[in-house]
C-alpha cells in the first residue's frame, strides 16, 4: 500500500548499502590472509585457501539469499537478516590464535578463518543480490532489470582490494585495520535496516507464501553458466600463484588480478558495455598463441612484461566469460538463483585450484588447464564444415610434438629456450591455425602442455623430479649434460650440486666459498667461533658443506618437500655427506626457534625463501629481537636477502636498528662468466651483531661496508609491513 515511486535519496540508499558491503567484503580478505600469512611460512597457498574459503562462504551467502527470500517472501526476509546481521556484529573484531604449519596446514588454516571470520563475511557476502531483490520489489526506476547494483557492487570491490595495499596497509597496523572494519560493519547494519524497511514499505510485487517464477531454469544454461564463472575463478588463482610465486607472497600481489577480476564484471554487468562476447572471443583466441610460448619457454624476464601478458589474456578472458553471463542473464525473479549458480561455478573454480590440484597435480598443471577451458568457451560465429573430426587434429599436434622431443633427445640438443622453441613452441603456433575452431584449438593446446608434461621437458634441463605441497611445487632438474643438479621453486633455483664426486662437496650458488656467506663461515671457523649453528631454510641443504667435525647445525625448514629432496631423494649429497652433525626442525622458524634454548647458536643464518623472496614475517623487528635472544654471547646473524624486485637493505637496516643490532652487508656483485660455469651466483647478505667487536674479522674486510642506516624506513612488525615501498624501490635499481 505504500508502493510508489522511490525518491532519488531512497533510491541512493540501495547503492550505497551494496556500496558498503562489497567494500567491507573485499577489504577483508587481504586483511585476513595477511594476518595468517606467518604461521603458515609466507607461502602463496595461505591466499589461495583464503580465496577458496571465502568464495565457499560467499556461495553460502547467495544460497542462503535465494532460499530464504524465496522461502519468507518481501515482508518477513529483511526483518531475519537484519537481525542475523546485527547479532553477528557482537563477534567482532575479526582476530586469530596461532596456526600450525606441520601438520596438515590446509585444514588448520580453513578452520581458522571459519571460526575467526566466517559469519560476519557470510552476512556480509549475502548483501548484494539481497539488496538487488529487495529494490526489484519496490517498482523504482530500473527494478524491473536491477543488474546494474551489481556493477555498482563489484567496482566498490575494486576500490576497496585497490585502497587495502596503496592506503591501508601502509597507513594501519593490523589491529587498526580490523577495528577499522568492525566499525564499517556496524554502519552497514544500519543501512541493511534503511533500505530493508524501505523495500518493505514500497513493496510494489504481490505476496505469494513463495515468492518464485512460473518459468523454470533450463539445466543446460545453469551448466553454462557454471562453466563461464569456473574458469575465470580457477584462471584467477593461477595467474595469481605466478605472480606471488616469482615476486613474492604480498597484497598489492593478491590485489591486482582479483581487482582485474572484479572490474570485468562491472564493464560486463554495466548498461554500456563496449564489447560483446564474440570480438572478445577472437581477442583472447589470438593472444592465446604467445601466452602458450610463455608458458612453455618457461621465460621469466623481464618480469613486469611478462605478468602483464598474464594479466591482459587473464583479464580479456575473464571479460569475454561474464560478458557472455550477462548476455545470456534471466529475469529478475531468477536473480538470486543466477548469483547463486554463478557462486556454484566460481566455487568449483577455486576448489579445483587449491583443494584438488596440489592431490592430482604434482606441477601447476592447473593454470594451463583453464587456459585450454577458456579457448573451449570462446563463442563460435558461426558452423563451418568439418572435413576432420575435431579430436583428428589434437591427436596429431600431440603426435608432433612427442616426434620433436624425441628427436631432439635423439640428436643431443642441449636443453633451453631453443629446444623448447622447436619442441613446443612450433606445434603451440601449428594450434594457432585453427583458432576459428575453439574446440580443435583448444584441445591442441592441451595436447602440447599433455606431451610436455608426460615427457618431463623443462626449458633449462631434464626434469629428474616434481613434488608439489601446500608451499609450493619443487623440480630437480639436470643441466649441462648431466653435470649440475638443480631445485628451482617458481622460476628461481634455491640450490646446486655438481655431480663430480670430486666437485659435490662444494657450496654452489648464493653459498660459494667465495662469496659472503663462505667469507664470514671461513673467518669464524679460523677463529673458532663456530659450535653450533642455526640455520633458518634448507634449499639443497647448501650450507651443510661448512660443518667441521664436532660442530651442530639445526636446520629449520617448514616444507617437508624439501627436506625429503635435500636428504632423502639421492639426487643431493650435503646432508648426508656432512661433517657436522645435522639436525632438522620442521615447521616454521620463527614458532620453533622460539622453543629453543636462549644463546643456543653461535651463528644464525637466515636463508629462508618463498620462491624469490624472504617472507615477510622473518624481518620484522619482533622476529629480529627473537634471533638475538637465540644468539651466545659474541654470535652472529646472518641475513640473505638477494632477490629481483625488492630493495630490503633499508628494512633490514631499520630492523636492525630498532632490535639493537649492528649491520654490516656485501653485495657480491663482481662474479666473473668463469665464477658462473663454475656455479657460482651473485648474492648479498647481511652480518647483524650485539657490537662491532662480534662482526670481527669481516667488519675490518674491506669487502664488508656498514649498512646504511636508513632513518626515513619505518621498521616493519607483525602487524606492519609496507611490501609496495620495497617493490617500488626494487624496479628503481
Amino acid at each position: 500500500m505504500f508502493a510508489g515511486t522511490l525518491p532519488v535519496p531512497v533510491r541512493a540508499l540501495f547503492v550505497l548499502t551494496i556500496f558498503l558491503g562489497s567494500a567491507l567484503l573485499f577489504l577483508v580478505q587481504p586483511m585476513v590472509a595477511k594476518m595468517l600469512l606467518p604461521a603458515y611460512g609466507g607461502t602463496p597457498a595461505v591466499w589461495n585457501t583464503a580465496m577458496v574459503f571465502f568464495q565457499a562462504v560467499l556461495l553460502l551467502g547467495y544460497g542462503y539469499a535465494h532460499l530464504s527470500y524465496r522461502w519468507l517472501g518481501p515482508k518477513i526476509q529483511p526483518v531475519v537478516h537484519i537481525v542475523m546481521a546485527a547479532g553477528a556484529a557482537l563477534l567482532l573484531p575479526i582476530a586469530f590464535g596461532n596456526g600450525d604449519a606441520e601438520s596438515a596446514p590446509m585444514l588448520r588454516l580453513l578452520t581458522q578463518l571459519a571460526l575467526g571470520a566466517g559469519i560476519p563475511f557470510f552476512i556480509v557476502s549475502a548483501g548484494a543480490p539481497l539488496v538487488q531483490r529487495w529494490y526489484a520489489t519496490t517498482g523504482g526506476p530500473g527494478a524491473k532489470d536491477p543488474y546494474f547494483l551489481y556493477a555498482a557492487s563489484n567496482l566498490a570491490s575494486i576500490l576497496a582490494l585497490l585502497g587495502y595495499p596503496l592506503l591501508v596497509e601502509p597507513l594501519l597496523r593490523l589491529h587498526q585495520q580490523s577495528e577499522l572494519w568492525r566499525m564499517g560493519y556496524w554502519g552497514l547494519v544500519v543501512l541493511l535496516a534503511a533500505a530493508g524497511g524501505t523495500a518493505m514499505l514500497h513493496n510494489s510485487s504481490p505476496e505469494p507464501k513463495e515468492v518464485a517464477s512460473t518459468t523454470v531454469l533450463d539445466r543446460g544454461q545453469v551448466l553454462h553458466w557454471i562453466a563461464l564463472s569456473f574458469v575465470p575463478s580457477s584462471l584467477l588463482l593461477g595467474v595469481t600463484t605466478y605472480l606471488t610465486t616469482n615476486i613474492a607472497a604480498a597484497p598489492l600481489l593478491w590485489v591486482v588480478p582479483l581487482s582485474l577480476y572484479l572490474l570485468t564484471f562491472v564493464l560486463a554487468f554495466s548498461s554500456r558495455r563496449p564489447f560483446g562476447s564474440l570480438p572478445l572471443g577472437r581477442i583472447v583466441s589470438i593472444l592465446m598463441a604467445p601466452m602458450v610460448l610463455v608458458i612453455v619457454l618457461e621465460a621469466s624476464d623481464p618480469i613486469l612484461v611478462l605478468a602483464g601478458i598474464h594479466l591482459v589474456v587473464f583479464t580479456l578472458g575473464a571479460l569475454m566469460c561474464h560478458t557472455r553471463l550477462h548476455e545470456t542473464r534471466p529475469d529478475p525473479s531468477h536473480l538470486t538463483a543466477f548469483y547463486f549458480w554463478i557462486s556454484v561455478g566460481g566455487v568449483l573454480g577455486g576448489v579445483f585450484n587449491a583443494l584438488l590440484a596440489p592431490t592430482l597435480f604434482d606441477s601447476l598443471s592447473e593454470y594451463p588447464i583453464a587456459l585450454v577451458a577458456l579457448i573451449l568457451l570462446v563463442p563460435k560465429e558461426k558452423p563451418l564444415a568439418r572435413a576432420w573430426p575435431d579430436w583428428a587434429i589434437p591427436v596429431g599436434v600431440g603426435v608432433l610434438t612427442a616426434g620433436a622431443i624425441l628427436v631432439t633427445n635423439a640428436a643431443g640438443m642441449a636443453p633451453g629456450p631453443m629446444r623448447t622453441g622447436i619442441t613446443l613452441g612450433a606445434p603451440a603456433l601449428l594450434a594457432f591455425a585453427f583458432a576459428e575452431r575453439p574446440v580443435r584449438y583448444g584441445l591442441s593446446l592441451g595436447a602440447v602442455f599433455l606431451v610436455a608434461r608426460l615427457l618431463q621437458v623443462g626449458a633449462t634441463g631434464q626434469i629428474l623430479v616434481t613434488e608439489r605441497s601446500f608451499f609450493g611445487v619443487h623440480r630437480v632438474t639436470s643441466t649441462e649434460g648431466g653435470r649440475f643438479h638443480e631445485l628451482m621453486h617458481g622460476n628461481t633455483i634455491h640450490g646446486k650440486q655438481n655431480t663430480d664426486p670430486a666437485l659435490k662437496g662444494e657450496p654452489l650458488t648464493y653459498y660459494h666459498r667465495t662469496g659472503p656467506i663462505g667469507q664470514a663461515f671461513a673467518a669464524l671457523q679460523e677463529a673458532g667461533r663456530v659450535h653450533s649453528v642455526g640455520l633458518v631454510g634448507m634449499g639443497v641443504g647448501s650450507l651443510a658443506a661448512y660443518g667441521e667435525a664436532g660442530q651442530t647445525f639445526t636446520f629449520y625448514e617448514i616444507d617437508p618437500d624439501v627436506i625429503h629432496i635435500a636428504r632423502d631423494s639421492g639426487l643431493f649429497s650435503f646432508i648426508p655427506d656432512a661433517k657436522a652433525e645435522i639436525r632438522i626442525v620442521l615447521g616454521d622458524a620463527r614458532l620453533k626457534l622460539a622453543t629453543a634454548p636462549e644463546g643456543a647458536y653461535d651463528f644464525l643464518v637466515l636463508d629462508a625463501f618463498s620462491s624469490d623472496a624472504i617472507p615477510t614475517h622473518l624481518l620484522t623487528v619482533e622476529a629480529l629481537k627473537l634471533y638475538r635472544s637465540k644468539l651466545a654471547p659474541g654470535g652472529i646473524l646472518a641475513f640473505h636477502i638477494s632477490n629481483r624486485y625488492l630493495e630490503l637493505e633499508p628494512v633490514v637496516a631499520a630492523g636492525a636498528r630498532e632490535a639493537g643490532f649492528v649491520a654490516i652487508i656485501q653485495d657480491d656483485e663482481f662474479v666473473s662468466d668463469q665464477d658462473i660455469r663454475e656455479g657460482k651466483f651473485r648474492s648479498t647478505w647481511v652480518l647483524l651483531g650485539a657490537d662491532e667487536g662480534s662482526l670481527e674479522p669481516m667488519a675490518s674486510d674491506n669487502r664488508w661496508s656498514s649498512l646504511p642506516s636508513a632513518p626515513d624506513e619505518q621498521p616493519w612488525t607483525d602487524d606492519f609491513s609496507n611490501l609496495i615501498r620495497a617493490f617500488i624501490a626494487g624496479m628503481r635499481q
